[in-house]
This record gives structure tokens, C-alpha cells and sequence, in this order.
């Protein structure tokens, strides 16, 4: 295992350079929309173009990698991400940064695509578990160091933007001098959001509001904390405290929900995350210890439900089905991203910056009920008949759905990859057939 992890130091350090660059912006870009006095509503707009990009990308961007290869893909979108940093700061303008976030989105999306490609393709049967799980750890540790690096220059200025595209334009180096032989590029099945919902109600419930929750929160989370007075310092400690909390809950979480019925242990998590919500609406502002301690309990466990959501759903799904199951998961993650900020934004602009928490309880409450309803009038699956839990990341792609540690099919079509000498290993068909 060592020697694995050893030869994927390069995938990895890249992951952690264009994680903790693109969490930081994403941090960044609410906190200077505040600073520019931009309405709540508009600042919504702007920052839900990053996860239309995101979706399309997830969507699209495998033909790009068929056509030119994968570490060509990485390299053209995380040097379009560096670009879009920098341009940030030149114009502040409401439409040109609209466009922007797009752009970033899609280029986020495929960069993860082929990343998450790659790590797929070292993993066996043995191993799988074991690399997951590394991968989570890494990728989340990443985003909260991200918005650590809030505190480095003044919002206002152009040093946290260049910084940002500095971390993006590094993260191409690993990668792009590693000698790993590039992944085959397999098709992904995929199930409408409809026929998915028709076998798992509740699983694509749990993801749809869980990407209302956590895409508002990270979109809004820091103007939020800019409104109710928080310093620029202060915010990072806010939003990294409550990413930390989404990855220190999840075990407790799964136990839980390998011992009781997963469509309950939905139900109580979203009541509990609708009471920490409503709590910060009264008394959050008031001192930021408590703040800070009911913003974690409520995006930890906001965080959990979709992880829930693809144990509830992979319950019901044959083996050979998780990996399509996964990907129309992730998008109905991505559906709830681009509802939930434009939403919350409404809610911000008419009742204050509580209506961030105020609206996140009604979806949490809507959940609720939904949930209920459905353990009501349909039959439960015997919690020895369960699956094993295992947390799933939203903000991936459905390539890291295939290393699932449930996923019994994974060996039929994954092999290890033999190491491979050569310095053109990522050419695509007609360079090999020029070379021949």
C-alpha cells in the first residue's frame, strides 16, 4: 500500500494544490463581492454560474478527454481556472464575473474528471477501500486549508487572486511530469433523474436538498459571515470549521447507519441539522463560539445526507448499477447547487443574512417530510440485508463512484496498470498512428 500511495504522490500533491486554490477563490469571491457592496441576490447569481459550469463539465468534458487525452485535458482547464483568477480582480463587473465562475466551473469539473480517472485506474479490489478513503481525506483536508489562505492580503487587493492562480498554475507540474501510464476512457451508464427517482424517492431527495444546502452554504456562507460583522480573519476560521465537521461526522454517521434503517437515520439527521439552522437564526450571531459550534453541527450533518443518500440508493441497486446510480446522484447534487444559492440569495436580500439558515431549515424541514412519508408507505429493507456505508464525496465525479468499495462489478473493468517508460504515454490516436 505504500509503495502505492507512493506512486500516486503526484496525483495527490496535485489534488491538494487545486483543491486548496479553488476552495480559497470560492471563499475569496464572496467575501470581495461583500466588500464591493453587491446586493445578496446578484451575489447569488454570480457565484451558481461555478456550478452550472460544474455540471456541464461533469457532462461533457469525457469527449474532450477521448480527443486529446488526459493530461493535455488537465493541463488546457486548470491553466483556464489560473486564468480566470487572475482576470477576477481587472474588471468588477457583475455579468464579466458571472462569466467567469462559469468558466471556472467547467474547468473545476474537468480537471476533477481526470484526476479522479487516474486514481480509479490504480486501484484493485484490495486496495479500493483503502484508496478512497485516502482520497476523501486528502481532498477535504484541502478544502479547509483553502480557506485558511483567506487571511493572506487584503480581499480588496490583487495578492489572494494571484495566489489563487498561483496554487492552480502549480498544480500542473506533478501531473504533468508524472510517467503514469493515462487510464483507458470508459463510458459511463447513466439513469435519468426520474427513473432513479422512481426506484430511490429518498436517495435522490437526500441529494437534490443536500446540494441546496451545501451549495448555498459555500456560496453564501462567507457573505454571510461578512454581513453579521465578522472579520476577514474570523470568516476563514468559520467556513474551515464547518468543512472539518462534514469530515470528522461522517464516521459516527455511518455506524449509525449500519445499525438502524437508513431512511430513519435520514430523517433524524435532517431534523437535528434543521434545529442547529434555526439556532443560529436566534442566538448564532450573538457570540461566535456558539456560532461557529451550530454553523459545524449543521453543515457536518447537512454534509452527511448525501453520503446516506447513496447507501440508501445503492440498497435498492444491483452491483452492476452503482456507478450510474452514483453518477445521477451527483447530478441531482449538482441540480440542488444551482437552485439552493439563487434561493438563498432571495431569502438574504428580504429578511438579512439569517435568511441563509432560515430557508436552509425549510429545505431541511421539506426532507423531513418527504422522508417520513415515503418510510410510511413503503416497505423497509432489513438492516442485515444494508449494504456496507461508505461516506461519498458530492463534490467529485462519477469516476471516483467506480473505486466504491460496494461496487462488486469494479474487476471486470479495471486491471493495474503495468508502469510504463514511455514519455508520450497520454497521446491520442493520431499521434500514435503518426509514430507508427
Amino acid at each position: 500500500m505504500t509503495r502505492m500511495v507512493t506512486s500516486l504522490s503526484a496525483l495527490l500533491l496535485s489534488i491538494v494544490l487545486l483543491v486548496s486554490g479553488n476552495a480559497f477563490l470560492m471563499t475569496l469571491l464572496g467575501v470581495r463581492l461583500s466588500i464591493e457592496s453587491v446586493s445578496p441576490d446578484i451575489i447569488g447569481w454570480i457565484l451558481v454560474c461555478y456550478s452550472v459550469g460544474f455540471v456541464l463539465g461533469t457532462l461533457y468534458v469525457h469527449r474532450i478527454i477521448s480527443r486529446v487525452g488526459h493530461i493535455r485535458t488537465f493541463a488546457a482547464f486548470a491553466a483556464m481556472a489560473a486564468v480566470c483568477s487572475l482576470l477576477y480582480p481587472m474588471a468588477v463587473s457583475e455579468p464579466f464575473w458571472a462569466l467567469l465562475r462559469g468558466l471556472s466551473g467547467f474547468s473545476a469539473a474537468s480537471v476533477l474528471v481526470v484526476i479522479e480517472s487516474w486514481f480509479s485506474s490504480r486501484a484493485t479490489n484490495s486496495n479500493r477501500g483503502t484508496l478512497f478513503a485516502i482520497y476523501q481525506i486528502v481532498f477535504y483536508s484541502s478544502v479547509a486549508g483553502g480557506q485558511l489562505l483567506i487571511n493572506v492580503g487584503e480581499p480588496s487587493s490583487f495578492i489572494p487572486f494571484s495566489l489563487a492562480a498561483v496554487l492552480l498554475t502549480v498544480a500542473l507540474i506533478p501531473l504533468a511530469l508524472t510517467r503514469m501510464e493515462a487510464p483507458e476512457i470508459g463510458v459511463i451508464e447513466r439513469l435519468s433523474v426520474f427513473t432513479l427517482a422512481r426506484e430511490s424517492f429518498t436517495g435522490v431527495s437526500g441529494a437534490l436538498i443536500c446540494g441546496v444546502l451545501i451549495g448555498s452554504f459555500y456560496t453564501l456562507g462567507p457573505v454571510y459571515a461578512t454581513l453579521v460583522g465578522l472579520e476577514v480573519s474570523r470568516v476563514s476560521t468559520f467556513m474551515a470549521s464547518a468543512i472539518i465537521a462534514a469530515m470528522v461526522l461522517a464516521w459516527p454517521l455511518g455506524r449509525l447507519c449500519d445499525r438502524f434503517d437508513r431512511r430513519r437515520v435520514m430523517s433524524w439527521v435532517a431534523t437535528t441539522a434543521a434545529i442547529a439552522s434555526g439556532l443560529v437564526v436566534f442566538f448564532g450571531a450573538e457570540r461566535l463560539w456558539l456560532l461557529t459550534l451550530l454553523v459545524a453541527l449543521f453543515t457536518g450533518l447537512s454534509a452527511t445526507l448525501y453520503p446516506i443518500a447513496v447507501a440508501i440508493t445503492n440498497d435498492r441497486m444491483e452491483s452492476n448499477r452503482i456507478v450510474a446510480a452514483s453518477a445521477t446522484l451527483l447530478l441531482s447534487y449538482g441540480i440542488g447547487s444551482v437552485i439552493g444559492p439563487v434561493v438563498m440569495a432571495q431569502m438574504v436580500a428580504i429578511v438579512g443574512p439569517e435568511g441563509l439558515f432560515i430557508g436552509s431549515s425549510g429545505f431541511l424541514l421539506l426532507l423531513v417530510v418527504a422522508t417520513r412519508y415515503r418510510i410510511a408507505s413503503t416497505v423497509d429493507i432489513a438492516v442485515a440485508d444494508q449494504e456496507h456505508f461508505v461516506p461519498a464525496m458530492p463534490e467529485s465525479s462519477a469516476a471516483l463512484a467506480e473505486i466504491d468499495p460496494r461496487n462488486e462489478e469494479f474487476h471486470e473493468s479495471h486491471e493495474v496498470p503495468q508502469p510504463s517508460s514511455a514519455r508520450d504515454s497520454d497521446q491520442n490516436p493520431e499521434s500514435e498512428r503518426a509514430s507508427s
